[in-house]
């Protein structure tokens, strides 16, 4: 096992938490992967699920649940996944960077793997648009993602957004996030929606402007993960755990309290709630869907994916995917 990083935390004074709200219960159906770490879902038009586990495997498990197939292993750590217009699959590999995964070949190539002549750390999650832009996260220069916790902990904001044009140009569009995570576009593909896991927050950027900034746009209830863009027209976004009183408390205490935390063992640090929490938002900002669950071989979502009225999830936490039927509202 290689030695821990040291962290060198910086002081932040988190905003109120937002009030709890009336929030729908929902019974989820759990399936069991073979593998640890199922971190997003993907679904295509017969209503197989597609995934990526911790030890670099890309699976696809059919509609009916019952067959589990491997397409693919890059090597590193897939986390999110989508569609590319040609038919292929876009995967965020924490540490490989943005690859494309032929599926009828099962060929893995290499769209982006460094900034700047510096590998990325910490690849995390896309939206492409139409013409084949990709909008992807990089969500630490300092940490990789088996050191997340890290990056939460020391709260350096070194986080990124980039654009990927389809002759391969790389745009940096934010720098200084706080773990920007997931990604998703608008309807009319002006507007990039996106989160900061460690700002608990929503924002918005204006693809139409050059140079424009991000903005927020809404506080969440907790640590947001991936988000994307449903059937319905709304964005699902997982939490994946409300906000840990903690952590909250030790963001703007003096910086050597969380360097204890951290070099403590993990049973001791700031854990993810063992709650199911999901949320859907319209393009306004309007809460459409609150949603809580609970399952004893489930918690901690990282990915919610909706599709023809049913939500699938995904979550680093354990073996197992998850799915519900939205409620009505």
């Amino acid at each position: 096992m290689s030695p821990k990083s040291s962290i060198t935390p910086v002081r932040w004074t988190p905003p109120p938490a937002v009030p709890p709200g009336n929030k729908k219960a929902i019974a989820v159906t759990v399936v069991p992967m073979p593998g640890e770490g199922p971190e997003d879902t993907l679904l295509d038009a017969e209503g197989n699920i597609l995934t990526g586990l911790l030890d670099g495997r890309i699976l696809r498990i059919s509609a009916d649940r019952k067959t589990i197939t491997e397409l693919a292993n890059t090597g590193g750590r897939p986390l999110g996944l989508e569609w590319l217009p040609d038919g292929a699959v876009l995967v965020c590999d924490a540490g490989r960077g943005l690859l494309r995964l032929d599926l009828a070949s099962g060929n893995v190539e290499t769209l982006a793997a460094s900034v700047d002549g510096v590998p990325m750390k910490f690849c995390n999650n896309a939206a492409v648009a139409p013409d084949g832009t990709i909008y992807f996260t990089d969500s630490s220069t300092r940490f990789s993602v088996d050191e997340w916790m890290a990056d939460l902990l020391e709260h350096s904001a070194t986080g990124r957004l980039f654009r990927r044009t389809p002759d391969g140009v790389l745009t940096k569009l934010a720098d200084g996030l706080a773990f920007p995570n997931g990604v998703t576009l608008s309807a009319d593909g002006n507007t990039l929606f996106f989160v900061e896991t460690a700002g608990y927050r929503l924002l918005k950027l204006d693809l139409t402007t050059e140079g424009a900034r991000p903005e927020q746009m809404l506080m969440l209830p907790g640590l947001p993960d991936n988000i994307s863009t449903g059937s319905d027209g709304l964005i699902w976004i997982a939490i994946g755990s409300p906000r840990n009183a903690l952590l909250d408390f030790l963001l703007d205490k003096p910086p050597a309290l969380r360097k204890v935390i951290w070099a403590l063992p993990d049973a001791v640090k700031p854990k993810a709630a063992s709650v199911i929490d999901i949320q859907a938002y319209d393009e306004t900002g309007r809460l459409v869907h609150d949603l809580r669950g609970r399952h004893a071989q489930f918690h901690g979502p990282t990915s919610a994916r909706e599709a023809d009225g049913l939500v699938w999830l995904a979550s680093i936490m354990g073996t197992s995917l998850a799915v519900f039927d939205v409620p009505k509202v």
